[in-house]
Parts: C-alpha cells; structure tokens; sequence
C-alpha cells in the first residue's frame, strides 16, 4: 500500500517483515503496485480513450477505468509473488507479529528537525542528482541532430519494431525509456518526440492532448497498451537504487526491473492477440 504513494517508500517499508524471504518477495513485487508519478498517465488516457463521449458519467466510467488498473495491478502482485514464492524464493511461510511501541507525546521541535534533515533535505538531493543529468541528456538528445533528424526521432524510429509488437510504437517505447528517472515525464517526453521539440512541453488541455495523440495514430488499443505497460514495467531508478540499498545485491536490482517488465511484455502481447482476434 505504501507503494501507491512512491515505490522507493514501499521498499523501504519492508524492512518491518523479519523473513529474509518474505521481504525480498515483497521487494520485488512492489513495483507492480503503481506509484503516485504513474496515476496522471493512467487517468489522462482512461479518459481520454476509454470513457470516450460518455457525457456526464465520464468521471464516473474514468474512475471505475483507474480502479480496474489497480485491481489488476494487485492481482498481477499475488500471482508474482506466488510464482517467485514457489521457484526462485521457495520456503515456508512465517508467521508476522508486529509489536506496538508505547505511545509517547511527540516532541514537536525534533520532529520538524528530523523531518527536515532525514526527509526533504535527502529527497531534494537524490531527485536533483538524478533530474540533472537526465534533463541534460534529454536535452541534447532533443537538440542534437544528425542526417536532418534530432537524436530523439533517430531512436524512436529504430525502436519502432519493438514498439508496433508491443501495440505501441517507437517513440512511446523511448518515453518509458528515457521515463526511468521519473514516471511523471513519460507522457510529456512522447510528447516531446511526436512534436519534435527541443524541451518537454504539455498541452494546454485533455481536448488538446487527445488530439496530439490520436493525429499520430493512437486508438482505444494503442491507449490500452500504453496503459498496461504503464502499470507494469521497470521501477524508476530511485527504487531501482533503494532496492541496491535494502538488499546489497545487485541481482535483485535486476529482478527487480524484470518482473514486473515480463508482466508488462506479457499484458501488451496479450492485448495484441486479442486485438488480431478481434479484426
């Protein structure tokens, strides 16, 4: 649950769990719960292309939308969970007793000390140490260009394939790429590539937004897989660093981005099929 609020929180949140297997089986799933930087994408496109023209129920159609995703991001958890419990992480189950500390009137001054130092001070340092490089990178990638095309278009292009299998395409493929930082900028970079910018931008509003996307040729399927892979792909490098953190190994760094990867691959192939079966 703490991982609907920032996944890196729901990492860290596991160290309550004694078992050395439980809580790397909570660690290596908590990915596929989707975090805060996630919910602007899943909401914007939930509107946009699957409540459509509802009128005055699209709040309503857009709300149960979002609340499917999140029940099937549950459901993809236990059954990853359950799968990693009976062939990587195999043992037995453990009981979990959670004891409850005395309860003590809090002492206003330190709290806002420690809130200050160990909270927003850190998490100031560690998004600025991360945005900085990757704002730099996205920016020449956007204004460098080569043969009459930015590096962003180049790439885009050459990640076509991959992207059309998947029921995108490539620029939305190099969206979540260059997204690893951060999952809020995945929707302005694919922005940024289909209008051949040379710095993010957002649209003025939904209308504007939904016609960007549908000029480039996205349709309710194309939305459908954005949003599956959206909900189930690899974590954003600061989890990908506090997993490093909580577990000292970097194979779990790397399990960690796989699973819930090969649950996202898994979901666009099979919305793909359906969409073949369909016609």
């Amino acid at each position: 649950m703490m991982g609907l609020g920032c996944n890196a929180a729901g990492v860290t949140g596991c160290r309550i769990i004694d078992s050395e297997r439980e809580r790397l089986l909570a660690v290596l799933t908590n990915a596929l719960v989707p975090c805060n930087g996630r919910f602007p994408t899943l909401i914007a496109l939930s509107g946009l292309f699957l409540a459509g023209n509802a009128g005055a129920g699209r709040s309503m159609i857009t709300a149960l939308c979002v609340a499917a995703l999140l029940a099937l991001s549950l459901g993809m958890s236990f059954l990853a969970t359950w799968l990693l419990g009976r062939t990587l992480l195999r043992g037995k189950a453990s009981a979990f007793v959670l004891e409850l500390p005395p309860y003590r009137r809090p002492q206003i001054g330190r709290v806002l000390v420690r809130s200050l130092l160990d909270r927003t001070l850190f998490v100031l340092g560690r998004a600025a140490a991360v945005a900085a490089p990757a704002g730099a990178l996205l920016w020449l990638l956007g204004n460098v260009s080569v043969g009459g095309g930015s590096l962003l278009t180049i790439l885009a292009g050459a990640l076509d394939p991959v992207g059309l299998l998947l029921g995108m395409d490539g620029a939305i493929l190099l969206g979540f790429l260059l997204g690893l930082p951060a999952n809020e900028i995945v929707l302005p970079v694919i922005l940024m590539i289909y209008s051949a910018a040379g710095s993010l931008s957002e649209p003025s509003s939904a209308a504007e937004l939904g016609a960007i996307l549908s000029s480039q040729g996205w349709t309710v399927w194309t939305a459908g897989a954005v949003l599956l892979f959206s909900l189930f792909h690899w974590p954003c490098s600061t989890t990908l660093w506090t997993v490093k953190k909580e577990t000292g190994r970097w194979k779990w760094v790397f399990l960690a981005a796989l699973v819930p990867t090969l649950c996202g691959v898994g979901c666009c192939l099979l919305l793909r099929l359906i969409h073949a079966l369909c016609g």
